[in-house]
C-alpha cells in the first residue's frame, strides 16, 4: 500500500496528461511560436512527481527519466490517433527535457537538504532515514 501511496501522484499526473491528450483540440497560450515550452513544463511536473515516487521507493534518478521519456513517446504515439492531432518528434524532445529537469530538481533539493543534516547531525548519522 506504501508503494501505491508514492506513485499514486505520478500515475494521476499520468492520466491528465492522456486526457488531454486525447482531445481534438486542446486550447492552450503558445509562448512565442512553439508550443515545446508547455511541453516542458508539463513533463517537468511529471518528473516533479516521478521523483516523488522515486525517492520513497529507493528509485534513482535514471529510471525515473526513462519512465518520462518512455511516457512522452507514448503520448506522442497515442496522438497519432486522435483526430486533429499530430505526433511530433519535437515534443518528445520537449517532454524527456522537461522530466530531466524535474527528476534533477527533486533529487538535487533532497541531496542538498540530506547534505545539510549530515553537516549538523552525529558523524556517521543520516538523520532522514528513520
Amino acid at each position: 500500500m506504501r508503494r501505491l501511496r508514492a506513485w499514486a501522484p505520478a500515475l494521476l499526473y499520468m492520466a491528465g496528461i492522456f486526457a488531454a491528450s486525447a482531445q481534438p483540440t486542446v486550447r492552450l497560450p503558445r509562448l512565442g511560436h512553439s508550443d515545446k515550452v508547455l511541453h516542458f513544463a508539463a513533463y517537468a511536473g511529471l518528473g516533479t512527481t516521478l521523483a516523488y515516487a522515486g525517492a520513497r521507493t529507493a528509485l534513482g534518478p535514471l529510471p525515473l527519466i526513462a519512465i518520462g521519456s518512455l511516457y512522452g513517446a507514448s503520448d506522442e504515439f497515442h496522438q497519432g490517433f486522435v483526430p486533429g492531432r499530430t505526433p511530433d518528434p519535437l515534443d518528445w524532445v520537449a517532454d524527456t527535457l522537461g522530466a530531466i529537469a524535474g527528476v534533477l530538481a527533486v533529487y538535487g533539493y533532497f541531496s542538498r537538504r540530506r547534505a545539510r543534516a549530515a553537516s549538523s547531525a552525529a558523524p556517521g548519522a543520516d538523520p532522514l532515514r528513520r
